[in-house]
């Protein structure tokens, strides 16, 4: 019966692109995965197990667009994330983590409204986000901690492109009435992409909490160089905590995710990042990935500190399809240990001060 029903709304979403000569287009990733991590547990186990998400969490997703005439574009796009190795939706994330509608013209910009991806993920992932081959949001990919996750809800965002200038703004309602700014965020991101050999950008964000209205600021910058077929990146991240932040309903993260990622004990939270990556051709692609970060805690005895390490060789067999092989180390110090720093869709916390890890993986693209 579900796949009856299923295969009416794919009809009726087709017929309807006909008549409105819309462009409806479904896409996916399915990724699987194998890995080995040790210290996985807090008396020093190893675990060996299939993943709920590999280098990148897979995702089936619909986007459409309308032409309005005159260079304006309706666009929408809808998106769910999922575990490959149960079908099970990430518990984490709204059915549709990925929900907004919005306009789009040849000389006005962009504007969308609804659940996306954050203004510094959108900076970041243009000019020096690590592995950029790979779509983003991946289970190792430390800088989204520091971005404040992926996604934020009731968002309204502008992007406007002039040439190789890219700028954003954006602002998500807080909803509480009589405290309008409570829970709300607002974020610029700002960059000169030229496509290359060299891309720059920086971003600052100003968020709320939804309780009281405490402020957590968060900045990066960054950029990356391509020299033929070698690409260089580095980034700074910071994020700046008032004592009374914790909680952000608007954002990816609950608040036990929040304990998870020791996000409200510190005042201050910095991470540097460099990363080379190297393509062989068309069908390979290696590279190295180094996450340095220092936590100033709210008090002397949550300090921390962690460092990463990470390399990745990756062999597409066609242009859909890709295997590949990671491998990863970290240490860390203080109250860093036991923080869940790889990133949002973590495979697991490091409950000890060191963690080696590796995984081996099979990906489609559709």
């Amino acid at each position: 019966m579900k796949n009856r029903h299923l295969a009416g709304l794919f009809l009726i979403v087709s017929s309807t692109s006909a008549f409105s000569q819309s462009s409806v287009t479904l896409y996916g990733l399915t990724d699987a995965n194998i890995r080995y991590m040790t210290n996985a547990s807090a008396d020093g186990k190893s675990i060996l197990e299939m993943g709920t998400g590999g280098l990148s969490e897979s995702r089936i997703g619909i986007n459409g667009l309308e032409d309005l005439g005159q260079g304006l574009l309706a666009i929408f796009r809808i998106e769910n994330r999922f575990f490959s190795n149960s079908g099970q939706a990430d518990p984490a994330l709204p059915f549709w983590n990925t929900a907004f509608v919005g306009l789009r013209s040849a000389t006005l910009g962009q504007l969308t409204l609804g659940r996306q991806t954050n203004t510094l993920v959108d900076t970041v992932t243009r000019a020096y986000a690590s592995n950029p081959w790979i779509p983003y949001a991946n289970s190792f990919q430390p800088e989204l901690t520091l971005t404040a996750g992926i996604w934020t809800s009731n968002l309204a965002k502008y992007i406007m492109r002039l040439d190789n200038v890219f700028a954003e703004a954006s602002y998500a309602f807080g909803g509480d009435a009589g405290h309008t700014s409570y829970g709300s965020q607002m974020a610029f991101g700002l960059g000169w992409l030229p496509g290359g050999p060299i891309n720059l950008a920086a971003a600052y964000s100003l968020t709320r909490d939804s309780t009281n209205g405490s402020l957590a600021k968060i900045w990066t910058a960054g950029g990356s160089y391509k020299w033929d077929a070698t690409q260089f990146h580095t980034g700074y991240y910071e994020n700046r905590l008032d004592a009374g932040f914790s909680s952000f309903l608007n954002g990816p993260f609950t608040q036990q995710e929040l304990t998870a990622l020791k996000y409200l004990d510190f005042s201050s939270r910095r991470m540097m990042t460099a990363g080379v990556t190297q393509s062989l051709g068309t069908a390979w692609h290696l590279s190295f990935n180094y996450w340095r970060t220092w936590q100033s805690g709210k008090t002397s005895s949550l300090d921390g500190s962690a460092s990463q390490f990470q390399f990745v060789t990756d062999y597409n067999l066609s242009r859909r399809t890709d295997v590949y092989l990671e491998s990863d180390y970290g240490l860390y110090r203080q109250d860093l240990i036991g923080a869940q720093l790889q990133g949002a869709n973590a495979l697991g916390s490091a409950p000890k001060s060191t963690q080696l890890g590796g995984t081996v993986g099979l990906r489609h693209q559709f």
